[in-house]
């Protein structure tokens, strides 16, 4: 009794949360205190170089990061590059197996010092020590499955170094969000990246992140109707049947 009253409560404060999202479009999630609101407040984003004087009145070349040649990458924590998201990916699995088994024993005593023969006038008409017992079995088993996936996704978020390991690779995160009208669209990546695989425009795509975790949905009415009430789901992982 108890527990059915907890899940009751659990339900109810669950649904009451949702109710005061009523006529309201759903709000976006917090910056501060995040990893990435520490690491651009805790560390001083990188600052240029003083321009060096040019060698010549007309050249081009300084050794600063604004120069012509200047490395624009990110490598260290509180910089920002832009993460390539292109997934176009397609698998089909398809199996089957198949078992068959039978099997059959008899077994008796006939003979052993007349003892058998003894109990045989004690046994009901027509049975006999010598076919004691006789037992067949057998089993059939057929199982097949498929999986066919087709997935296609291009986008870019920008991430922000929030660790600089110390073997060199720096962990970076992401978070955009992007609300039209009563629906939020969020985007999270996250992952360790080397400082050699970003390239020179600062980019660096999705398979070259170790560790990647890229989290693509969002909140808001549309999102409120594609999902099962939390009666229903509750119901589903209760029930036995």
């Amino acid at each position: 009794m108890l527990m059915r009253s907890s899940l009751v409560l659990v339900v109810l404060t669950a649904g009451c949360g949702k109710l005061g999202q009523v006529g309201r479009a759903p709000e976006f999630s917090p910056l501060e205190g995040s990893a990435q609101h520490y690491a651009m407040y805790s560390a001083n984003l990188p600052e240029d170089v003083a321009p060096a004087a040019p060698s010549d009145a007309s050249s081009l070349w300084t050794a600063g990061t604004d120069s012509l040649f200047g490395d624009r990458r990110a490598a260290q924590r509180g910089d920002i590059l832009t993460v390539v998201i292109e997934i176009d990916d397609s698998a089909e699995i398809s199996n089957s197996s198949g078992r068959n088994r039978s099997g059959q024993q008899s077994g008796g005593l006939p003979e052993f010092l007349g003892i058998p023969q003894r109990i045989n006038e004690s046994l009901p008409d027509g049975a006999s020590m010598a076919d004691a017992f006789e037992m067949e079995s057998s089993s059939t088993f057929r199982g097949s499955g498929n999986v066919a996936r087709n997935e296609q996704l291009t986008l870019r978020i920008a991430a922000t170094v929030v660790e600089e390991l110390p073997n060199g690779v720096l962990r970076i995160e992401g978070q955009q969000e992007v609300r039209v009208n009563f629906e939020l669209r969020e985007l999270v990546v996250t992952g360790f990246v080397r400082p050699i695989d970003i390239s020179r425009q600062n980019e660096i795509t999705y398979d070259k992140i170790a560790g990647a975790r890229i989290a693509y949905g969002g909140r808001g009415q549309i999102t409120d109707m594609q999902q099962p009430t939390y009666g229903q789901q509750a119901a589903d992982i209760i029930l036995p049947f």
